[in-house]
């Protein structure tokens, strides 16, 4: 398998483990269930399972699979007289969700998630949105404390920003934590894609980890999807054994998605951009539209486990796993 086999061992090993499912929550096993003895004269021979399941293989094998593009990348600003300047602009364009599966959605800078916006607590931010689609948008920076000119509601706050027009939002990045941008227009522009993620760093700096991943949830026209793709097209999360990482968990979509982790544990620091007083501990975290998690993770077993969201039709079909499904990947 490309990508697991060489992260995580045998590429066998991450096949068996894959294969064996996510209903039990148990770690993933390098050893085959063995068949019975003597079968019994019910058992019904060379049944649909065998389709399914060489379905089901075929898709683990294929993971992490390419795709074209890749969104969340983090965008450089430009400084202009002590401001940093992001420019987005909001287009229609065909996202590949899978391989083969091409989609229509709309992206910020042609990609789904948009560019990662990461400043410093206290930074003058302006943020420059053209807009190339068919029809109007805004931009909403969601869990950010904004003038409330630049809060990005049409009608409300501001006029929609019409096909061919542009918006300037400027305004200082507080308060620190995790939050997101996007559309503020109609139902299914953000489904559609126009969102990302924008990280407000604290001045003191956060606690050190060896890893910082955004992971994007959303549902809708573009499928359940973890950072725009969908399983086998999903990125894996590679770790060292000992290291620490964090999961910064967004939702974007309309639904709520219990995220699980086999194997390790999460501890839960952060709730929409504010530390938490006591942080605590899970395997199932319920991520609800709009709102955003940080929990940090201790890489104390090594191998290969896998992370889903736990409405299972989220995850698998009858084709094997689908939707919202990654692994966390410890190597020795």
């Amino acid at each position: 398998m490309r990508g697991l086999g060489k992260a995580g061992g045998t590429a066998g090993a991450v096949l068996v483990a894959l294969a064996l499912g996510f209903g039990g929550g148990m770690r993933f096993a390098q050893q085959q269930p063995r068949a019975a003895a003597q079968p019994s004269s019910t058992q019904v021979a060379q049944s649909g399972h065998e389709e399914m399941d060489a379905a089901h293989e075929a898709r683990v094998k294929a993971f992490p699979a390419k795709t074209q593009g890749t969104g969340g990348q983090v965008m450089q600003p430009k400084r202009i007289g002590g401001v940093k300047v992001f420019e987005v602009t909001a287009k229609a364009v065909q996202w590949e969700v899978e391989p083969g599966i091409r989609r229509a959605a709309f992206a910020y800078n042609g990609v789904v998630p948009g560019p990662t916006i990461r400043v410093t607590e206290g930074d003058r931010v302006r943020v420059i949105l053209k807009n190339e689609l068919p029809e109007s948008t805004s931009i909403h920076f969601h869990g950010l404390i904004t003038p409330n000119a630049m809060d990005g509601v049409p009608f409300v706050t501001q006029p929609p920003v019409k096909p061919g027009q542009t918006f300037t939002y400027e305004f200082v990045a507080k308060p620190a934590g995790t939050h997101m941008y996007h559309s503020h227009n109609g139902p299914d522009q953000i489904t559609k894609g126009l969102l990302g993620a924008f990280i407000v760093a604290p001045k003191g700096g956060e606690a050190k980890v060896d890893a910082d991943v955004v992971m994007v949830v959303n549902d809708g026209p573009l499928g359940y999807t973890l950072n725009g793709k969908s399983f086998p097209a999903t990125q894996p999360i590679v770790v060292k054994l000992g290291q620490r990482f964090r999961i910064r968990y967004m939702n974007e979509g309309q639904i709520i998605h219990p995220m699980h982790l086999h194997g390790l544990v999460q501890q839960v620091v952060a709730k929409d951009g504010r530390r938490l007083a006591q942080p605590y501990l899970v395997d199932t975290l319920n991520v609800a539209p709009g709102e955003r998690y940080d929990v940090l993770v201790q890489a104390s077993e090594p191998g290969v486990w896998a992370l889903h969201c736990h409405i299972l039709s989220h995850a698998e079909s009858a084709r094997g796993m689908h939707g919202m499904v990654t692994a966390v990947i410890v190597q020795k």
